[in-house]
């Protein structure tokens, strides 16, 4: 197995700066913020010569009242599961009581711990390393991880020689190929219970759940395998409307979340059932429609839902999202896990048809009875000719209809051409897109019928050709011909 490192400290310490740094990313959010991280972010280390996860949590500061509770509750999880643990403290602020209290719950878990300072930069090593020895912890570096003094050190000269480390690469099997398998992003406003519905998927409180908007800030990739199929979870954080973000770390996490939805295959979007279809929902929707993404609609909250609020809500479905006809709708709750487990059997059909092989000789059938049925208009008193069509790519299916004057195709004709391309592909859960390329004329550029005919010069005539030329250029002049006199 591949050993674990857990990034372990008080809240705003650099664990995330030091995340980034050795996986080589930008997965984490990085802040002047405390208890900006969460959840727990796992990463593949990137620097070093050997194979590592590195995970990154929320920070502890001994206050387990509120959200800190379950910041608290991800950082012990990672502990657990962690091969060696990184003790970050802070070298500038020196050694604090929180740091005192952090160590003593690490001689409590019986792991192996590598005690290292940040931010050194301006600072005597010699006096830190003297401060924080009263920690109790033998190994001990001293790093800048926000620009990368002393990190590669860490990594190959430290943690490498590590006995824990040893021990597991001791043991290292040949590392299977990855397979991420499905990717499915859980989107939404705020508060709708998206983290709820990852807990429920997984089956462990693997993020954290706090009656409060806002609490995920960051898209966490989660993978797992259900019945002998790899999947990635990705939670991802509330988008608000614009009006309403403030921070400059909201609207990273807004930024996060759309990258989110553009690299998975499904998009879940929560809706949630007390508060009804909302325009909010309609902007993350034309996010999603937009990227192309396979979708599955989650409305939420739906059993402590009164009747006449389901009727609204099923109304408000039918009535604005008459345009989403090909995703499937499910009715669930989170929290109670009514209904969430008929959420693969819509994922699996949608990341299907997404992904669907079509035939170029199948496409081109149904476009021949589309037009047959339904011919395109006359543009400029011209008919519009669709002649023959191709697959451009997958996820979405994009098919490439070539023909003459395809720029003016009106919009309500290709949206028919769309839905019979569903309904023949018997495509569910994905939306389709058509492009249009309009046939090259082969004779544009050319020269007219009534060509002009090449100019004969003089070396191509003969003598009575030649003699009739000059003898009409002098008519032309005003001057008579030479007549031959007549001898009686």
């Amino acid at each position: 197995m591949i050993p674990v490192i857990a990034l372990v400290g008080r809240p705003n310490v650099g664990k995330s700066t030091l995340f980034n740094r050795l996986t080589r990313t930008r997965d984490a959010i990085v802040a002047e913020f405390a208890g900006l991280t969460r959840d727990r972010q796992y990463g593949k280390g990137a620097m070093g010569d050997f194979e590592y996860l590195v995970v990154d949590t929320g920070g502890l500061s001994g206050d387990e009242n509120g959200i800190m509770g379950h910041m608290a509750d991800q950082a012990l999880y990672a502990i657990e599961e962690a091969d060696l643990i990184i003790f970050l403290v802070d070298a500038k602020d020196g050694r604090t009581a929180g740091d005192n209290a952090i160590a003593e719950m690490l001689r409590s878990q019986d792991k192996p711990v590598l005690l290292v300072g940040n931010k050194i930069d301006g600072q005597n090593p010699d006096y830190a390393m003297g401060e924080f020895a009263s920690l109790g912890f033998d190994d001990s570096l001293f790093i800048s991880a926000s620009n990368g003094n002393g990190v590669r050190s860490l990594v190959n000269d430290v943690i490498a020689e590590h006995e824990a480390i040893l021990s597991c690469l001791a043991i290292e099997d040949e590392a299977e190929p990855e397979n991420a398998g499905i990717k499915i992003a859980i989107v939404g406003r705020p508060n709708v219970g998206k983290s709820t519905l990852v807990n429920r998927l997984l089956g462990e409180d693997r993020v954290v759940v706090f009656d409060e908007a806002g609490t995920t800030r960051d898209s966490i990739f989660i993978p797992y395998e259900r019945e002998g199929q790899p999947y990635t979870l990705i939670d991802t954080a509330g988008v608000r409307r614009r009006g309403k973000v403030k921070e400059k770390v909201e609207k990273f996490s807004i930024i996060k979340t759309l990258d989110a939805i553009g690299s998975t295959h499904v998009v879940l979007l929560l809706i949630d059932a007390h508060e009804g279809l909302v325009d909010q929902d309609l902007h993350i929707l034309t996010h999603v429609l937009d990227s192309g993404r396979a979708l599955v609609l989650v409305i939420n909250k739906w059993d402590g839902t009164s009747l006449d609020q389901k009727n609204h809500v099923k109304n408000e479905l039918e009535r604005r999202l008459v345009f989403l006809k090909f995703a499937t709708t499910h009715f669930i709750s989170a929290l109670h896990g009514s209904g969430v487990g008929l959420l693969y059997k819509s994922i699996h059909k949608a990341y299907d048809s997404a992904t669907k092989k079509l035939q170029t000789r199948v496409i081109n059938d149904i476009l021949s009875e589309a037009v047959k049925e339904h011919q395109p208009p006359l543009v400029h008193g011209r008919r519009i000719k669709l002649r023959y069509a191709h697959v451009g790519g997958h996820n979405p299916p994009i098919i490439v209809i070539h023909g003459n004057q395809t720029s003016s195709v009106p919009s309500a004709y290709k949206r028919y051409l769309e839905n019979r391309f569903i309904k023949a592909l018997k495509l569910e859960g994905t939306p389709i897109r058509i492009e249009f390329k309009t046939s090259e004329n082969p004779f544009s550029g050319k020269t007219d019928k009534k060509a002009k005919k090449p100019k004969l010069t003089d070396r191509h005539l003969d003598h009575k050709q030649l003699s009739r030329k000059k003898g009409d250029k002098k008519q032309k002049q005003g001057k008579k011909p030479q007549q031959k006199k007549r001898t009686r």
